[in-house]
């Protein structure tokens, strides 16, 4: 239970929020405040464009002075976001101070979408990718939102460069290898 400053504090930081909103989250207030339900567009250019994330900050009674925990309802693969929707961001931990409010915390979550931080890496996998192969970090990162997220209009991209992958290694094989397996086979099933 938030204690009655807790209460005026969080209404009046969720009072500037809804007249001034963070660009790509929607934040709607549960029925007891000690909770919000947050709706996060992923950030064009990003692995997560065209997703939505849903997302719950919890608050104690200790808020503004200990900060709000965040989990992510919708599975993603993030560095920064357990399997279990945990998130690890300096801000909601030893960098916190009071005067940060919910309007700081929204703005840092958009930014983890954007910049992730391998090396506070609560998905040990998403981040040793991040580090060492961007390209399968992002083709992951977006199956992910496609799937779990409803980045629908990125399905098809997705499963288009998956064709074309197999598409383009097939044709890379020499067409003589190809009609030698064929005659070998042939001649196999003539033995037979």
């Amino acid at each position: 239970m938030l204690s009655a400053s807790s209460s005026r504090i969080l209404m009046r930081q969720l009072q500037e929020v809804q007249s001034n909103p963070v660009e790509g989250i929607t934040v709607t207030p549960t029925d007891t405040l000690q909770e919000l339900s947050l709706e996060l567009k992923g950030p064009e250019e990003t692995p997560f464009a065209g997703a939505t994330f849903y997302v719950t900050m919890i608050f104690d009674d200790q808020y503004p002075t200990m900060p709000p925990k965040a989990f992510f309802r919708t599975k993603i693969f993030h560095p920064n976001i357990s399997e279990r929707g945990e998130v690890c961001v300096n801000t909601l931990k030893r960098d916190w101070t009071p005067d940060l409010g919910i309007r700081h915390v929204l703005a840092v979550l958009r930014c983890l979408l954007i910049e992730p931080n391998p090396e506070s890496a609560l998905n040990e996998e998403a981040g040793r990718l991040l580090l060492e192969d961007y390209k399968e970090y992002f083709k992951r990162a977006q199956l992910f939102a496609a799937i779990h997220a409803g980045a629908a209009d990125h399905v098809s991209t997705i499963l288009r460069d998956v064709e074309n992958n197999t598409t383009q290694a097939a044709s890379q094989v020499p067409s003589t290898s190809v009609d030698k397996k064929s005659a070998d086979r042939k001649k196999a099933l003539k033995r037979l």
